[in-house]
């Protein structure tokens, strides 16, 4: 039978372990998200523009990033305007549209979009995080370069490379 060896743990190692737990978290809450200050369910009940009779009254326009805002208070076109129509219309089903130049809006979370990209649709799941930011944003139109190895004949050089 073999003996068991005596093992003792230093004050500090004591201290250490005993404030391990106490401190333990139990679960982690997850963080609400706000923009600029207002949840989602504040910003989806919002008006889009401010009211006639009180224009300092919170809207989602006043709310969005200033590039965001001019385009919009310039003026959506009758494609975007038809695309927003479309997006407050459809349940459940995604929306395939060429307008990339929507700036994405608070009634548009939950929604999926496919998002034409110049050679197919890259379909997007709309998070509140994309809040302000404009639909062609996460639809890439450009792929990375990836470089294979040397090849035969590249430089002199790279005949000493090793080839699998």
């Amino acid at each position: 039978m073999a003996k068991k060896k005596k093992s003792f743990m230093t004050p500090k190692a004591s201290r250490r372990k005993a404030r391990k737990k106490r401190t333990t978290v139990t679960g982690r809450r997850k963080k609400q998200f706000t923009y600029r200050g207002y949840e989602i369910e504040e910003l989806q009940s919002m008006p889009l523009w401010p009211s006639e009779e009180d224009p300092s009254s919170p809207s989602v326009i006043t709310l969005l990033t200033s590039r965001a805002r001019r385009s919009v208070a310039r003026g959506l076109s009758v494609e975007n305007e038809h695309f927003i129509n479309r997006v407050r219309r459809a349940s459940g089903r995604t929306i395939r549209t060429h307008r990339r130049d929507v700036p994405i809006l608070p009634e548009f979370v939950g929604k999926r979009i496919a998002v034409h990209n110049g050679q197919n649709f890259v379909e997007i799941e709309v998070k509140p995080e994309m809040i302000g930011h404009y639909l062609g944003e996460f639809a890439p139109t450009r792929k990375g370069v990836t470089h294979s190895g040397p090849g035969v004949g590249a430089t002199r050089s790279s005949s000493h490379v090793a080839l699998k």
